[in-house]
């Protein structure tokens, strides 16, 4: 029995139920913040795709169902008369077939040059790397004016008319260069000297050692001179007056053109082409694009890696 003269306790809750208790109210935050995060990347994916899927659903749209009801997530009547306008010549497949060329030959020949010439620029035993680096800022800030351009590239140069002439002005992108820098300074020195000590020199060093492991980097490089060269139509219309070397961009130009004027010319909203004009603008779209996201998935994986590697270091 106990002493009534005794005071009388209360007992004291146990540490670990204060302790599951703390840990369930942490798991029911991190749960709530994870699924605020999911419906964020959910709304915006939604955001990002949803345009996407509009050109491409609308591309098969009939040009009266288009003018009726304008974008649709699904067309109510459905034609393929745009892409059999696009392809019922021979100039697409023309023009697809010069965009890949200078895409293909531009981006190779463009990241094997800036490659090299990033890593003279970062290597610390060059004597003027520093004064390379600076004329490569400077140019990267000032231009020569699209006068003297055009003069270097059609007088001096000889590239009117010249698959050339889409290639070489883009060889070497300053911007892409410093990217490269960032990642051979966060090298260690270390390999070239064992590798030096090895007995290999500057050439095999940076074919056999520097660019294996630059795979990242040199990956992300790759797919912004892709980009570039493929989208690319301002130096074909500076260039280029046969129609045999037009690229893709420059076609779809052109064509979007000749039907805004052809619009015109019939007096405005009034008149109809007799070409699918609305619809051929969508599909022109799908059609550009097309190559560039079918890259994209092979190189993502590289993509964060290499546009962020070196990043603190330069």
């Amino acid at each position: 029995m106990t002493n009534p003269s005794m005071p009388v306790t209360k007992d004291k809750p146990k540490p670990k139920m204060k302790r599951n208790k703390i840990k369930n109210d942490q798991s029911f935050g991190e749960k709530a913040f994870l699924t605020f995060t999911y419906l964020i990347i959910v709304v915006f994916s939604a955001v990002c795709v949803i345009p996407f899927w509009i050109v491409l659903a609308d591309s098969f749209a009939s040009e009266a169902s288009f003018l009726k009801n304008g974008y649709q997530l699904l067309p109510s009547e459905w034609s393929l008369d745009a892409y059999i306008y696009l392809l019922q010549g021979s100039q697409l497949l023309t023009s697809y077939k010069n965009s890949l060329i200078v895409a293909i030959v531009g981006t190779l020949l463009a990241v094997a040059i800036t490659a090299m010439f990033a890593y003279v620029i970062a290597h610390p035993r060059v004597k003027y790397r520093n004064v390379l680096a600076f004329l490569t800022y400077l140019a990267m800030v000032l231009g020569g004016g699209l006068v003297g351009f055009y003069i270097m590239i059609a007088n001096w140069l000889h590239l009117k008319d010249s698959i050339w002439a889409l290639i070489l002005p883009y060889l070497m992108n300053p911007f892409y260069a410093f990217i490269l820098v960032a990642f051979y300074k966060s090298l260690p020195y270390e390999i070239n000297e064992a590798a030096t000590i090895d007995g290999a020199g500057d050439i095999k060093l940076f074919f056999k050692i520097i660019l294996p492991i630059s795979t990242p980097v040199i990956a992300t490089v790759s797919l912004f001179y892709a980009i570039l060269y493929w989208n690319d139509w301002y130096l074909s219309l500076l260039f280029i007056d046969d129609h045999n070397l037009h690229p893709l961009q420059l076609m779809i130009r052109q064509l979007i053109s000749n039907l805004n004027v052809a619009a015109y010319v019939g007096g405005g909203a009034s008149y109809q082409v007799s070409a699918p004009s609305n619809s051929i603008q969508l599909a022109t779209v799908c059609l550009t694009i097309g190559p560039i996201v079918l890259l994209y998935p092979f190189l993502q994986k590289y993509f964060v890696k290499g546009i962020t590697i070196g990043a603190v270091k330069g």
